[in-house]
């Protein structure tokens, strides 16, 4: 995959979750446009079918009132959860930058009548925003980049700035002859599936990142890595 559009890099420093939206539908065009937007993103897997559908309206916890909803569905293989953090991550930029905010909505789920037949996976709201859709860089929270990387790669400070469930950053990388080994932080069994579930939705955001900053883009699973302890091997990306 080639390095994205130059607009990519500059939104990921501006780009912010919007919970608060104006309740007018956006216009049909608008809405077509997204749905071209659907159709042109690229998967971190190819192989595995995935689906995405906009809807007016989801449940659940902490669900937030928003015109539109995207619903993320998607076979069940290996890597599928990250599969779909790439690609969301994509839409979220590209929305961002076209003055439509977005949020990603862990906790949300798609009504009874609105269920694809591929499992569900996660959903993510926008609209016209009702606040300001960016921010200064110096408005963003998050951990340095020695807490979570080893060796140095200007494209990290991207991954730095990726959005995650909490704000928890549950990710590592390591730098080494020029590839990016990216891990996501193993699970406590009692805390639960949903956890780990967001973890490798961020993993594929946080690797979303770092394809945006890339020149070019390929990303495998190598066979021999380093070894960092509390932390899952998902992947690297090559130089």
């Amino acid at each position: 995959m080639k390095g994205s559009q130059p607009f990519m890099n500059e939104t990921i420093r501006k780009r912010k979750s919007i919970r608060k939206y104006e309740p007018t539908p956006l216009d049909t065009t608008k809405l077509e446009w997204v749905q071209e937007q659907i159709a042109a993103v690229k998967p971190l897997y190819p192989n595995i079918r995935y689906k995405v559908e906009i809807v007016s309206k989801t449940k659940g916890l902490f669900n937030v009132k928003a015109p539109h909803y995207l619903i993320f569905s998607s076979e069940e293989m290996d890597g599928y959860y990250e599969n779909i953090g790439f690609i969301g991550q994509q839409l979220d930029l590209i929305l961002s930058e076209n003055e439509i905010g977005t949020c990603w909505l862990g906790g949300s789920k798609p009504t009874e009548n609105e269920k694809s037949a591929l499992p569900y996976v996660i959903a993510m709201s926008f609209g016209t925003p009702n606040e300001p859709l960016h921010r200064g860089l110096s408005e963003f929270k998050r951990k340095s980049l020695s807490v979570i990387s080893m060796g140095e790669d200007p494209r990290l400070e991207t991954a730095r700035l990726a959005p995650s469930a909490m704000n928890s950053q549950n990710w590592f990388f390591v730098v080494e002859s020029g590839k990016i080994h990216c891990y996501r932080k193993k699970v406590n069994p009692i805390v639960g599936l949903m956890l780990e579930r967001m973890n490798k939705i961020d993993m594929g955001i946080a690797i979303y990142h770092i394809a945006a900053d890339s020149d070019s883009f390929k990303f495998t699973k190598a066979k021999v890595v380093p070894e960092r302890r509390g932390y899952v091997y998902a992947g690297t990306v090559l130089s």
